[in-house]
């Protein structure tokens, strides 16, 4: 029972990190005007990375058991969030606003490259219950 709990933690981990990453944004870019994209995006990635550092963090200790090579991968994913939603995500806004195009882009290319990389180790977890 355990281990299938572990598996749909994971699960819900990398497929809402992808949909989120992959899906959310597009849409709004398709169905709002670019501003309110903006706002938007702002209010719902403390919520994005909320739901990423619960979930795994949630996954590790219920893997601990199993499987702590899996459990390691998602605490590391679990702990690497919390920077990412308390300093990057809040640089990345100020860069925003200050109008630094460059700082932006930067930051922002970071914070693409950390969820790319969480989205990868979720799926290696993923994968080691074949």
């Amino acid at each position: 029972m355990l281990e299938i709990v572990s598996l749909l933690l994971v699960a819900l981990l990398f497929g809402g990190m992808t949909l989120y990453a992959f899906g959310f944004a597009a849409v709004l870019f398709a169905a709002l005007p670019v501003d309110m994209v903006r706002l938007t995006l702002r209010r719902a990635f403390p919520h994005f990375y909320l739901f990423v550092i619960v979930t795994a963090a949630a996954g590790a200790a219920l893997m601990w058991s199993q499987n702590r090579g899996s459990a390691l991968m998602l605490g590391l994913i679990a702990l690497s969030t919390v920077p990412t939603r308390q300093s990057l995500m809040p640089a990345i806004n100020a860069a925003t606003d200050q109008g630094r195009h460059g700082r932006f882009k930067a930051l922002h290319g970071l914070s693409v490259l950390v969820t790319l990389a969480h989205i990868a180790l979720s799926a290696v977890v993923l994968a080691r219950f074949i």
